[in-house]
């Protein structure tokens, strides 16, 4: 026997979803010049991400230790929070499809808020086979919130090699040629 909760949980996390991404559809502001889509491309259509952002703490540059970035992990969601793919390390984007786009980091921007990671536009090139992401060139990762290390916990040597998982979201603008 399905107990009423089992049936309600998966309804809520949907309409969730859509109201993140209803929410989300819209830069919070306008989009700094850096980041804006190069003259050639134009935007094709515009996932949301929920996932973490994966950090590790371990020696940088200067040898002090500090939360290093691993890996983004989040699941895509297409209009109406339907579950579209995948975003993971390299960058990388996985439609459902079996499509894929790797990226590579053009340009950057400060989030909206001090704990929000950078919004971005990278090049891209298709990784897979036929499908959404396949004739994809560029991507824009646009209202960002949450994400970014903390400022603190990654100062002694017991904390070398732990890794945390900052929740965040974002829109990816995927771009096409024109």
């Amino acid at each position: 026997m399905t107990s009423i909760s089992t049936r309600i949980l998966p309804s809520a996390a949907a309409l969730l979803g859509a109201a993140l991404l209803a929410a989300c559809a819209t830069p919070t502001a306008e989009l700094p010049a850096a980041i804006k889509a190069p003259v050639g491309e134009r935007a094709a259509f515009t996932w949301h991400a929920t996932g973490v952002q994966i950090y590790e703490c371990r020696a940088g540059d200067k040898g002090a230790l500090a939360w290093q970035f691993v890996a983004p992990e989040a699941e895509l969601f297409g209009p109406g929070g339907v579950k579209a793919g995948t975003h993971g390390a390299g960058p990388h984007w996985t439609a459902l499809d079996g499509s894929k786009t790797i990226g590579t980091v053009k340009a950057r921007a400060n989030g909206q808020r001090e704990a929000d990671i950078p919004w971005l536009l990278l090049s891209a090139r298709s990784a897979g086979g036929p499908g959404r992401l396949a004739e994809v060139t560029g991507v824009q990762r646009i209202n960002t919130i949450g994400g970014n290390a903390p400022a603190k916990g990654c100062e002694v040597q017991a904390d070398a090699g732990k890794r945390i998982r900052q929740d965040y979201s974002a829109d990816y603008v995927f771009l096409v040629a024109r």
